[in-house]
């Protein structure tokens, strides 16, 4: 693989986590991390991605939707790991309404390649700032 192609699946990673998030699709987690994975974000610290599954459906609302922006992505190549750092824009709100919450987050993630392709094997997600209505 180039390195090219494999920046663009990488940069797809991180669309694909926040599609699994924004859709409540949390099984879809399971192709984003590896079975090992670790996650630090204000959910605490989660080891494996049986837990990670279970803790983020249990703390996403049923009646929160969320809309992730992705910007900034750098991913720094080294063979078959890459450092990745991008900045997001998170809105919550109720199905129909304006956003009630937004919030500035950096995440970073280390990704590895799996023979099924990419994978983040570490996740640190940090808010920096936040705005409620």
């Amino acid at each position: 693989m180039s390195h090219a192609t494999d920046r663009v699946e990488i940069a797809e990673l991180v669309g694909r986590l926040a599609r699994a998030l924004d859709g409540r699709r949390f099984e879809d987690l399971r192709t984003v991390y590896v079975p090992h994975a670790e996650t630090s974000s204000p959910r605490g610290a989660l080891r494996g991605i049986d837990d990670i599954v279970d803790v983020v459906r249990r703390t996403s609302p049923e009646h929160e939707a969320t809309q992730h922006f992705n910007t900034d992505v750098v991913v720094d190549l080294d063979g078959d790991h890459a450092d990745v750092s991008t900045h997001q824009l998170v809105y919550f709100f109720h199905q129909g309404e304006a956003p009630h919450r937004t919030a500035g987050v950096q995440a970073r993630y280390t990704a590895v390649r799996t023979p099924a392709g990419w994978r983040f094997a570490r996740a640190e997600i940090s808010p920096r700032w936040q705005h409620v209505s």
